[in-house]
């Protein structure tokens, strides 16, 4: 039986998700957050930065912003995990609060980490997110999650990727105007290459294809406005959805719950 359990800071970018899947298989997504998780129980496995991956019970999953992957159950007995989403600004002000000089975002090289002081660290933080501690205790776990994490974990920015120059001014442009129906020359034009090249620059750069990226931004926009209580017709509307169902359908499937359980989640 599947289930998830979702929570949500209503002040801060940091989000909490408990679950158990076994049929559910996520489409190719990200996060503008990092996105921490610690497999319960069985295996999860998923695609991200160009390779195979599976979680066993205890490991760690890292997920940069905007890291592209998807995700499903290594067999048919399902996997139970716990993830924590916090906002890079969240990430930056926790660094800035426990060092005494400036610190570069940090960068997580591998998505699984079998590494079981953070699995405990983000246990305990999850722990605390869903079970209603106090801000202090949260504040506290927050802090030596981060911490653990980037001390025991990060690595160096990466340099950016050749490929990352061909696409940025296409990805500006969507960016710009991802409510609109952008087509596929107007992107290249704007890259100043053919169709083909733009489209093959943007996956080795973001990981996905243009249209990916773009339904992307729509549900991030979707989650801010079901957040603050939009009506979901309203916001499936709003966001460049065809209706309430197209909208949860993508919902479901990259985020492995409905909208409106997600706005319950506040």
């Amino acid at each position: 039986m599947e289930w998830s359990r979702y929570w949500r800071s209503p002040d801060r970018p940091l989000e909490a998700m408990h679950a158990h899947f076994e049929r559910h298989v996520y489409h190719r997504h990200s996060h503008e957050t990092y996105s921490f998780g610690v497999t319960e129980d069985g295996y999860q496995a998923f695609r991200c930065r160009g390779g195979a991956h599976t979680s066993a019970a205890g490991m760690v999953i890292a997920f940069n912003p905007d890291d592209p992957h998807d995700g499903h159950a290594a067999d048919e007995l399902g996997f139970t995990y716990r993830m924590v989403h916090i906002g890079p600004e969240l990430v930056a002000d926790v660094l800035a609060d426990i060092t005494d000089r400036p610190a570069r975002p940090p960068l997580f090289a591998s998505p699984v980490v079998p590494d079981p002081v953070l699995a405990r660290n983000l246990r305990a933080l999850h722990a605390a997110l869903l079970g209603g501690a106090t801000a202090l205790r949260r504040d506290e776990l927050l802090t030596a999650a981060v911490g653990a994490m980037v001390n025991r974990a990060a690595t160096r920015r990466a340099a950016a990727s050749p490929a990352t120059g061909l696409a940025e001014r296409a990805r500006r442009l969507i960016e710009e105007s991802f409510l609109d129906d952008v087509g596929a020359a107007e992107l290249a034009e704007a890259a100043g290459c053919s169709r083909f090249a733009l489209y093959r620059g943007f996956r080795d750069a973001y990981g996905m294809a243009p249209s990916d990226y773009q339904r992307q931004l729509r549900l991030r926009a979707a989650r801010r406005l079901l957040a603050r209580g939009d009506a979901i017709g309203e916001v499936a509307a709003a966001t460049g959805f065809a209706d309430q169902s197209h909208l949860t359908r993508w919902f479901v499937r990259c985020y492995g719950m409905t909208p409106g359980r997600y706005q319950r989640a506040g």
